[in-house]
């Protein structure tokens, strides 16, 4: 068993709902859990009326119902976004209501589910839920993704262990990387964690740059164009009410965005990607004028290529973050199948939508103003992890001086 488990997982709760959503008095969260994860969920819900919420909503899945149903249920099905959930989504972008969800799924979930079923299911929910994920990127309300470990998930990291020792295994490192030990107070580290990546922020903001040019052994070559605007991120991000929050728990990024037509070269994954309930290994992208031109993949080609086919601005990038090699996921040595982990633990980018507060005044701009201020738009935003031991970084100014960023996989200032 997990040492001081209840106590841990107490302290996980009333971080996930006082930094991760910063719940505020009189507001009506949204808690969307698996059923295997109602033990955490309830720790929250209980949390966030501690806070003051108004009411709290839940929504539950189960890994089997979705398994069956991509599997069994009417071709139709996946063509179809019915108007009740419509309304609901409505409903909690009007009301502004803060999003708490929970990764844990079985990485595989849908392996050898029709790819066409899922790409199906992606666009339809993608364009009925386009105007409440907009929102929420460009930080219109606060929301935060956690984690809670399924038998599954726990087993495909440590396979050589029994069940319960994976599952305890997996928590055991869950609560690590979120800075718990049980002494409560993961509350107040993470508010000097968030200070200091701030400062980092601070420094790369300052140098403005042009562009970031990417080099490893695996055969990267890659240059980022960044938008004349744009601005670096990490560790909090506020709404328009100055409403604090911690998008992912854990965090250790400092992301911006790319322009959308300024990419160009070859990127190599330097992790698996869990994508779609599929595993990707060994992929390259190659990029030209910024669109994605090319894509292989040992294993999962065909899924990668789908999602990058979901829709026009899928074949762009949307993201450019920065993770430290040795930084606290990745130096726990594990390979956590789950991109809210694995992207924390290296250097990554993403295709697909960009965040809007990526640019100064993006989140008030038209889809149009976006665009020409270099956001990618789209349904989509994938990460994949490009970061090794041996990356370099290095990045031009406006006025074509070049700075190191990166040396040997870790920031070089």
């Amino acid at each position: 068993m997990v040492e001081n488990f209840e106590a841990k997982l107490k302290e996980y709760a009333r971080l996930l709902v006082e930094i991760g959503l910063n719940v505020q008095p009189g507001q009506t969260p949204s808690i969307e859990g698996f059923v295997e994860a109602a033990p955490l969920v309830r720790l929250c819900v209980e949390a966030c009326y501690d806070c003051g919420a108004r009411n709290v909503i839940t929504d539950w899945g189960d890994d089997f119902v979705t398994r069956q149903q991509f599997l069994r249920a009417d071709e139709a099905v996946f063509s179809e976004y019915p108007s009740y959930m419509k309304a609901k989504v409505d409903w909690l972008l009007e009301h502004q209501c803060p999003r708490l969800s929970f990764a844990g799924s079985n990485p595989e979930l849908l392996r050898g589910v029709d790819p066409a079923r899922m790409q199906a299911r992606r666009r339809v929910s993608g364009a009925a839920t386009r105007e409440y994920f907009d929102a929420m990127t460009a930080s219109k309300f606060q929301w935060s993704i956690g984690a809670y470990p399924a038998p599954a998930w726990a087993k495909k990291v440590f396979p050589d262990l029994p069940e319960p020792e994976a599952m305890d295994a997996l928590w055991d490192a869950i609560f690590s990387v979120c800075r718990i030990t049980g002494d409560g107070q993961a509350v107040r580290r993470w508010r000097e964690h968030i200070e200091t990546t701030a400062r980092r922020c601070e420094a790369l903001n300052a140098y403005n740059f042009k562009s970031l040019h990417y080099v490893n052994s695996l055969g990267t070559d890659l240059t980022v164009e960044l938008p004349e605007n744009h601005v670096w991120l990490g560790g909090s991000e506020r709404t328009p009410a100055g409403v604090e929050f911690v998008a992912n728990m854990p965090t250790e990024e400092i992301f911006t965005a790319p322009r959308w037509d300024g990419v160009h070269g070859r990127v190599y994954a330097a992790l698996p990607l869990a994508l779609d309930g599929n595993l990707v290994k060994d992929f390259y992208l190659d990029f030209k004028d910024g669109r994605i031109v090319d894509v292989h993949a040992a294993q999962g080609e065909e899924i990668l290529r789908r999602s990058v086919d979901l829709d026009e601005g899928s074949h762009y990038l949307g993201e450019v973050a920065l993770v430290p090699y040795d930084s606290p996921i990745r130096n726990k040595g594990i390979l956590f199948y789950n991109t809210l982990f694995d992207e924390n633990a290296s250097c990554h980018l993403a295709f697909g939508s960009s965040y809007p507060t990526c640019v100064r005044g993006g989140a008030d701009m038209t889809e149009e103003a976006q665009k020409a201020a270099g956001l990618n738009q789209s349904i989509n935003h994938v990460d994949f992890m490009v970061g090794t031991r041996d990356l370099a970084i290095v990045g031009t100014t406006q006025k074509g001086k070049e700075v190191p960023v990166f040396v040997e996989g870790n920031f070089a200032f």
